[in-house]
């Protein structure tokens, strides 16, 4: 059952969808909550093509950040184990943490592995990839430089990955965001999806819906400025 806050959201009636210039303004205006709702993209991709089923794994650098703080482990050797900590990675560990993921203590939201250690945190996968925790090297998870990794980790980096029905979800910020840094990120989102779809030989475009939303508002029909 709908909220009384929820019935006086504005609702979308544009079919054809607007461009995002046009669009933040009524979108801010849904965000009625008393906390920074975020600012979320939702996107439908062409993922059945003739020879191939299309799967995008990638990260991408927001430039303007995305709001959050998030907790950052990182699995590595003990040499590298001050050099993560002092670039602001939270649980920071080598064997011993190996041992605690194991367990089940799962007390950080992103975790980050060096290539030496990853074969042993490999056999852990039933216990990290259900929860989206796996270290990957396409998404620089998989890391030597464990100073880069946790700056780029901490700085704003998200993931974009469609599920098996071709959805992607991410955040582009928050409401407190000025127009021009919601702006910012989304073409960064943009430009990486571009990159893809040239990766995987997409033909025709890759982005067949696009539509913003608020954490707690109702979604908006985005119309892309340039095809995809």
């Amino acid at each position: 059952m709908s909220s009384k806050r929820f019935k006086k959201l504005l609702v979308d009636t544009n079919e054809k969808g607007l461009i995002f210039s046009a669009l933040i303004t009524e979108v801010k205006k849904n965000c009625t909550t008393k906390f920074d709702e975020s600012i979320d993209l939702s996107l439908q991709i062409n993922n059945k093509q003739k020879k191939n089923e299309i799967n995008i794994r990638t990260s991408v650098n927001l430039p303007s950040g995305t709001g959050k703080s998030i907790k950052i482990g990182v699995v590595c050797e003990e040499a590298k184990q001050q050099e993560a900590k002092n670039a602001g990675a939270e649980i920071v560990g080598g064997d011993d943490m190996i041992e605690k993921i194991k367990s089940g203590d799962l007390n950080f939201e992103k975790l980050i592995c060096t290539s030496s250690m990853m074969p042993k945190l490999a056999k852990l996968g039933k216990i990290l990839g259900p929860k989206g925790l796996m270290p990957n090297p396409k998404l620089g998870t998989v890391n030597d430089d464990v100073v880069t990794a946790v700056k780029n980790a901490k700085s704003g980096q998200v993931e974009i990955r469609n599920d098996k029905d071709g959805n992607i979800g991410v955040s582009i910020g928050k409401k407190s965001f000025t127009d021009e840094n919601l702006n910012k990120n989304l073409n960064a989102i943009l430009e990486s999806l571009d990159k893809e779809k040239v990766n995987n030989n997409v033909k025709g475009n890759l982005i067949k819906s696009s539509f913003i939303t608020s954490t707690m508002g109702t979604s908006f029909k985005l119309k892309l400025e340039k095809s995809i």
